[in-house]
């Protein structure tokens, strides 16, 4: 009987050796993602022919050469993606794609350009040199400590050689990100949503990912996207991008959503440039724009789930807080982007910390108008215009039936074209009945 349990074992063990063996192993471009620390490798490809066809089509490439330790891949098909980073403007380094048959294909983030520090491109605000590829890769990294779902990333530093430039190696930073077709892999999705035919959040019943991606992209302060929650959302983009820099994944029936593309992200270029045409600095005494940022974003999901949801969010978040602030803590990021990381995430945390941080005053009807005085005499705004529900105030003062106070424009009511000064420069007057903590609403 020994024996034959013996024989067993044996027979089990020799089971899992074979399959261990016969477990396909990972491509090696795809490899590279494995691992925290920076990967290294050397392209060699014409890279300045490549910027210079300004080609929009996706699959123009050149073909190069990468090496990977002791690994070298020829012919690989290198070819320039983006939406923005491709135009000389913003990048005279733009994105890459690296793709060969049997060996995978990947993503690089580059340095993008050699601009000094603080020196942000004219029309995006990106950060132009080698130290954004590493903070980008730090914003993918307190996604992965918050569990929220997003790419794959590693920060990198790669030597490119381009023999038709005169061959002279380029070593700077750089992040690897995983190919998009390989994320819905991994998730299991069927087929890739569009920005054409995704719908909204409710139709796709994508509510558990979304919560995560818009408590998530507050955490590293990115306004960089767009994600149509409901039929009526008209919040900043979504009306004419309802799926932007957020991958959608059809899994029958339902949608899987995944962060991506945050270069833009406060914590990679630590500006941003539109912050004065959007909100009033004096709705925090610190006067922070980061604090702002955060709870703007913070704030806005009261107006898109149930307090259930909210309430399961924050604990998600707050239960990995430590993992985050470790993630922070250990990763290949420059001084200043750490600390960058540090001030968003510690007023990220703050702000859902409890009901008293997160259930603040807001204005909970939808035809609240806006008033320069406290007898209703002068409005504020447009004629007629009316404050959307969900949208926070701290109250200055009372009188009568008025109260006096400052607004954060957490859903973007009065930002570009309905803009409205006294909103985003000081106190205005609104009815005191319309304001209330209990948004949205206890059951």
């Amino acid at each position: 009987m020994a024996m034959g349990l013996r024989a067993s074992a044996v027979l089990v063990a020799l089971a899992f050796a074979v399959a261990a063996r016969q477990e396909p192993k990972k491509a090696p471009l795809t490899a590279l993602l494995d691992g925290d620390g920076v990967a290294t490798l050397t392209l060699e490809a014409p890279l300045q022919q490549l910027f210079d066809s300004k080609s929009e089509d996706d699959d123009f490439s050149v073909p190069g050469t990468i090496t990977i330790g002791d690994v070298v891949l020829r012919d690989a098909a290198v070819s320039v993606r983006g939406h923005t980073s491709r135009r000389e403007t913003e990048c005279t380094f733009p994105k890459l794609k690296l793709k060969l048959k049997g060996a995978g294909s990947i993503k690089i983030g580059t340095h993008c350009g050699e601009a000094a520090d603080g020196q942000l491109s004219p029309k995006y605000g990106r950060l132009v040199n080698e130290k954004s590829p590493h903070r980008e890769g730090l914003a993918y990294r307190m996604l992965q400590a918050a569990a929220v779902p997003a790419l794959r990333a590693r920060p990198a530093r790669v030597t490119y050689v381009d023999p038709s430039a005169g061959g002279q190696p380029l070593v700077r930073n750089a992040l690897l990100l995983e190919d998009d077709d390989d994320a819905m892999k991994r998730v299991g999705g069927t087929a890739e949503l569009t920005m054409e035919n995704f719908g909204n959040v409710v139709t796709r019943k994508a509510t558990s990912d979304a919560v995560l991606v818009a408590f998530g992209e507050a955490m590293i302060g990115n306004f960089d996207w767009c994600l149509k929650f409901t039929a009526d959302d008209a919040y900043r983009c979504d009306a004419t991008k309802p799926l932007w820099n957020v991958l959608g994944f059809d899994r029958g029936g339902s949608a899987l959503l995944m962060m991506k593309d945050l270069d833009l992200a406060a914590i990679v270029v630590g500006k941003h440039g539109w912050f004065d045409t959007v909100w009033n600095p004096a709705f925090v005494p610190s006067k922070s724009p980061a604090e702002i940022e955060v709870l703007s974003q913070v704030q806005r999901t009261r107006a898109l789930f149930p307090r259930d949801v909210l309430d399961t969010a924050r604990r998600h978040f707050l239960e990995r807080k430590d993992a985050v602030l470790a993630a922070i803590q250990s990763a290949q990021v420059d001084p200043a982007g750490r600390e960058l990381a540090r001030t968003y995430a510690g007023h990220f945390f703050a702000a859902i910390a409890d009901d008293q941080a997160f259930y603040r005053p807001v204005v909970a009807r939808g035809d609240v108008r806006i008033f320069m005085d406290a007898q209703g005499t002068k409005e504020a705004c447009t004629a007629g215009d009316t404050m959307r529900p969900g949208t926070p105030v701290n109250v200055v003062q009372r009188s009568g039936a008025m109260s006096q106070v400052i607004v954060l424009d957490a859903q973007w009511r009065w930002a570009s074209k309905n803009e409205c000064n006294n909103v985003q420069n000081g106190p205005v007057w609104i009815s005191s009945d319309a304001i209330t903590p209990d948004f949205p609403p206890k059951r």
